[in-house]
């Protein structure tokens, strides 16, 4: 592979590549209970990125997309998996976009909410975690009802729980998954946002970006990705 070395310094500069992986977006990543293996469209792509750099991986994982960001200046990681924001693109480069996830809300099953359009009234509060990219295409989105910023995506949950807000923004299949271990929720029909996810590296590593794009464009070229 042409100049590979000098695209290791960028990308695995401690010998392997350390991809950072957001635990709480459960539609890309996912724990194997048995095995203990990190699953998922995220987990695999970075599997098939090691490989084809002939290199060894670790999968840093984090509780969330605020989590990896913050880590970012502390030679914690190398290739991230987040959402591609554009208000980010000062700190990261991005690749395309590997797959798209959808944004939805969570509601109690006692709840009037029964539509996007029902959420977005005067009197509504919104739980949603602050950095999260689908909370600032919300915030584009939201006329009338009001948005409560929390650190994470399980604090807005925890709001809801505590009945301190009315319903909840989030990645469509983490709501899912706190509706199947939790009854007495539901998540309203239809999705506010669609949150292309890519992988990030820091603005100077050059190499990087080149390569992750092409390899990224080949990957979804295989049928392996979709693009929103």
């Amino acid at each position: 592979m042409p100049q590979r070395d000098e695209l290791l310094t960028e990308i695995a500069p401690t010998g392997v590549i350390r991809a950072a992986v957001n635990m709480s977006n459960a539609a890309l990543v996912q724990l194997d209970p048995v095995t203990g293996i990190l699953t998922g469209s995220s987990a695999q792509i970075a599997v098939e990125l090691a490989a084809e750099l002939d290199c060894g991986l670790l999968l840093v994982r984090y509780g969330s997309a605020a989590d990896i960001l913050a880590a970012a200046e502390g030679d914690e990681w190398d290739v991230a998996f987040i959402a591609s924001d554009p208000s980010r693109a000062d700190r990261f480069s991005f690749s395309p976009p590997y797959t798209t996830v959808t944004a939805s809300f969570l509601v109690p099953d006692s709840s009037p909410l029964g539509s996007l359009e029902h959420v977005d009234v005067e009197g509504v509060r919104i739980a949603a975690a602050r950095t999260a990219a689908y909370t600032k295409q919300l915030e584009r989105l939201i006329r009338n009802a009001i948005v409560l910023h929390t650190e994470n995506p399980a604090s807005a949950l925890d709001m809801l729980v505590s009945c301190e807000c009315d319903a909840v923004a989030g990645l469509t299949e983490f709501l899912s998954r706190f509706c199947e271990d939790n009854p007495g929720f539901r998540v309203v029909e239809g999705a506010f946002s669609k949150v292309p996810q890519a992988i990030a590296v820091h603005r100077s590593c050059v190499r990087a970006s080149t390569f992750l794009s092409n390899f990224i464009q080949r990957h979804c070229s295989a049928g392996n990705g979709v693009h929103p």
